[in-house]
């Protein structure tokens, strides 16, 4: 009796899964097809089409953001760290491609690949001792992670001649290129004349991918244990789960889409810098509000959450100084909605 009522508790809630997985990347097709359908009759705005691309953007990384806040139940405050790691290590790649007079979008493919696997790669590493502390002390850390690589990329000189690879901390002139090198990195000045391979169809493609390995990794056994660790970690502990193995997964994936997001971002730009207010902590908050506005652990919650609040500075823009002051109200009656909503 009681396996039989198990077995039909599993059935129903993996059909609750299913039909909330699939209307989720229903409402990403739609929501496709429809601004595809306005931009072909001319019935969006420039500024509109302007935003596109920073919505997948900011969707990818509120999605990214809510599995170490949300499904792992971490607080990390350096995500823009990972999405900085991500943008530079491939825009470096496609300038140098582009010097070399290489431009296809399959260049883009493997920038994408690279920007997502460094900063996954980033994220193993600082992961291993961070992921020790807890509450206040991760964030602490993970913060700081994020100022520190923003202000080395502000430092780094970066060339390309025959003779390989040069990089300095001092300007230009000290790299000594030859007459056929060229320069990839300016130091504050960041990448320039940098190709741009971003559009809204491949924002959307690599949001669609983004929510299918968020979502799969939720259901999955791994997910499970994830948040089994996240509601009880001294029970988690206590029937033989790896904590730090599964909080690493979580950690190390989260920054691996931090940084395909970071892609897209870079590619959408002519010129990239590690500027504080692209990459800085003001970004990582930013991203964290998506994340707690849409709700915790909830993948359709934080693409509406990143693309509403993106979207309502941008069209209050005419209001010059008061737009600021109503995305404010707007923001704390979304959170007091929110918040009594859930109680």
């Amino acid at each position: 009796m009681g396996s039989k009522l198990l077995s039909k508790f599993n059935i129903k809630t993996n059909n609750k899964s299913f039909l909330y997985n699939i209307s989720t990347y229903a409402i990403v097709v739609l929501a496709y097809i429809i601004i595809e359908r306005l931009i072909f009759t001319n019935s969006i705005t420039s500024l509109m089409k302007g935003l596109l691309v920073p919505l997948c953007t900011y969707s990818i990384l509120a999605i990214s953001l809510n599995l170490v806040v949300g499904i792992s139940g971490e607080l990390s405050l350096g995500h823009a760290g990972f999405m900085c790691i991500g943008a530079f290590s491939s825009a470096i790649f496609t300038k140098f491609m582009k010097e070399m007079g290489v431009q296809t979008i399959w260049i883009f493919i493997i920038a994408i690949i690279i920007g997502a696997l460094v900063a996954a790669f980033f994220g193993f590493i600082i992961g291993i001792p961070v992921l020790r502390l807890r509450g206040d002390y991760l964030a602490i850390v993970t913060l700081a992670f994020g100022e520190i690589i923003k202000n080395v990329i502000n430092a780094i000189y970066l060339g390309f001649d025959e003779k390989g690879v040069h990089i300095s901390l001092q300007d230009t002139t000290s790299l000594n290129l030859s007459d056929n090198g060229f320069v990839i990195i300016k130091g504050a000045q960041g990448i320039t004349a940098s190709p741009k391979y971003s559009t809204f169809t491949i924002g959307v493609i690599l949001l669609l991918i983004t929510i299918f390995i968020v979502l799969n990794l939720i259901n999955s056994r791994t997910g499970r244990s994830i948040m089994a660790i996240r509601d009880n970690r001294i029970a988690a502990e206590s029937i033989g789960l790896d904590v730090t193995k599964y909080k690493m997964i979580a950690f190390t994936l989260s920054a691996g889409l931090s940084g395909m997001a970071g892609v897209l971002y870079a590619h959408n730009l002519s010129t990239l810098q590690a500027l504080p207010k692209n990459f800085g902590y003001n970004m990582s908050i930013t991203i964290l509000v998506f994340v707690v506005l849409g709700g915790m652990g909830n993948v359709r919650g934080s693409i509406i959450a990143a693309c509403i609040l993106t979207l309502i500075p941008e069209l209050l823009r005419s209001l010059s100084n008061y737009r600021m002051l109503i995305y404010a109200v707007v923001l704390i009656v979304i959170m007091l909605f929110t918040h009594k909503k859930e109680k």
